[in-house]
């Protein structure tokens, strides 16, 4: 079949298009007219003759160095007497004391800190700081002004951290293992399981303990701990936890159970923090000096001399000198009839004396080998009503479970403090989570 003759629309198609192009360029030239309007161009800088060459002026030139000296402060020195050393005459001392007051009284000064003088070569001295201690320090200035004085700070910061380890010989050998000090292995025994676990015999290879801490960054270096908030510790298949809690009115802090019962009893497993045992509380046994047998109504914690003996609990002090084969002893009365002894000291502790009062974990006195003694060691000895007790064996009182008013707000508190204890199980379950992958 023939077709009808084609219509003109490939015409009427070109007509519309060029119809479009000059309808877009009137638009675009319409917008560029616009901005020429709305935003003029800036004139153009008008012509202006080169400058003469300046004369060229020379920087000034940088102060004279300063010469820096430490000085440790040797004991029993004054500041006059290190500076009287160093070419200042009494009235300037004098002079610098006075003008510092009232930030810092420079007769304070201890042995052991540091001291750093800043003087010009052949001249007068220009700065003097002084190590108050670990947290501030003292800057004195000495210019055009006069001695100008002013308290420094350094920069603290805390930062909490996740402890974990496995005992193999003892809990300081694992905290260091772990990277950890062994001031922090001493805060778990004094601030957290020291009433439950005696830490020179109770220990077994496999327990485990996990710590929630605070770590103190002084100018961004690791400078020890702060607090425990949070610690767990395994010892032969029983689970010991603690709980760090402030009241919200008094700001009195303890540690506590899971269900607010306190960390805390009566009297601490051990008067000494790390030790071993060589002689245990016995009806009968054999002397090593009289080489008979008798009874040891105490246990024998070897230890070298000086090492530190702690009160188990709060009490006064009935006894403190030298008795016979016991050699240097303290003496103490607790409540409810509880007595301790300690014997064969090398020296008394500050302060002890009788009719002292003790708080448990005061230092009694320490370790040495005085009277009936064959090498340095503690002899402790509980009596109960005047009758000898075990000391390892014994069992004593809680102290005050937590106020009943705070129990909702700890609950809380031990919530997000157990998860915290759990970081290694939440991060193992992520990573093996399915379809995760980090």
């Amino acid at each position: 079949m023939m077709s009808g003759p084609a219509r003109p629309r490939a015409r009427l198609n070109k007509r519309r298009v060029a119809a479009a192009l000059v309808a877009l360029a009137v638009v675009i030239t319409v917008i560029v007219l616009l901005a020429r309007v709305l935003f003029p161009p800036a004139p153009p800088e008008p012509f202006r003759p080169e400058p003469a060459a300046a004369t060229t002026i020379a920087p000034p030139s940088p102060p004279p160095p300063l010469e820096e000296e430490k000085i440790v402060i040797p004991a029993r020195s004054t500041l006059a007497d290190i500076l009287k050393r160093r070419g200042f005459t009494d009235r300037e001392v004098h002079d610098l004391g006075a003008a510092v007051k009232p930030v810092y009284d420079l007769g304070r000064i201890r042995a052991g800190q540091e001291l750093r003088l800043a003087s010009l070569a052949d001249g007068p001295w220009q700065r003097l700081e002084y190590d108050i201690d670990e947290t501030r320090y003292l800057v004195v200035r000495n210019d055009g002004d006069g001695v100008r004085a002013e308290m420094k700070y350094v920069p603290v910061e805390f930062k909490p951290a996740f402890v974990s380890g496995v005992i193999e010989d003892s809990l300081v050998a694992a905290l260091n293992k772990a990277g950890e000090q062994d001031s922090l292995a001493i805060d778990i025994v004094e601030r957290c399981f020291g009433w439950d676990v005696d830490f020179n015999t109770d220990l077994r290879k496999g327990d485990s303990f996990r710590v929630f801490v605070e770590k103190r960054y002084l100018d961004g270096r690791f400078s020890g701990y702060r607090d425990i908030l949070a610690a767990e510790f395994i010892n032969d298949g029983q689970v010991f936890r603690a709980f760090r809690y402030t009241y919200a009115d008094t700001k009195a802090t303890d540690y506590f159970d899971e269900n607010g019962g306190s960390r805390r009893k009566d009297f601490l497993r051990s008067p000494i923090k790390f030790s071993r045992i060589t002689s245990r509380f016995s009806a009968s046994r054999f002397h090593p000096i009289h080489k008979i047998y008798r009874p040891h109504y105490g246990v024998d914690y070897a230890a070298p001399i000086g090492t530190p003996v702690q009160a188990t609990a709060d009490g006064e002090v009935t006894f403190a000198g030298r008795e016979a084969g016991s050699g240097n002893m303290v003496k103490m009365r607790h409540k409810n009839s509880y007595q301790t002894a300690y014997l064969h000291l090398s020296r008394f502790g500050p302060g002890v004396r009788r009719g002292a009062v003790l708080k448990g974990g005061d230092i009694v006195g320490y370790v040495g080998s005085t009277g009936d003694s064959t090498g340095p060691h503690l002899d402790y000895r509980i009596y109960v009503h005047g009758s000898p007790v075990n000391p390892l064996g014994h069992k004593f009182k809680p102290a005050d479970p937590l106020r009943k008013e705070f129990l909702e707000d700890f609950k809380k508190e031990v919530a997000r403090l157990r998860a915290a204890l759990q970081i290694p199980e939440i991060v193992r379950t992520v990573t093996v989570a399915p379809g995760l992958s980090f």
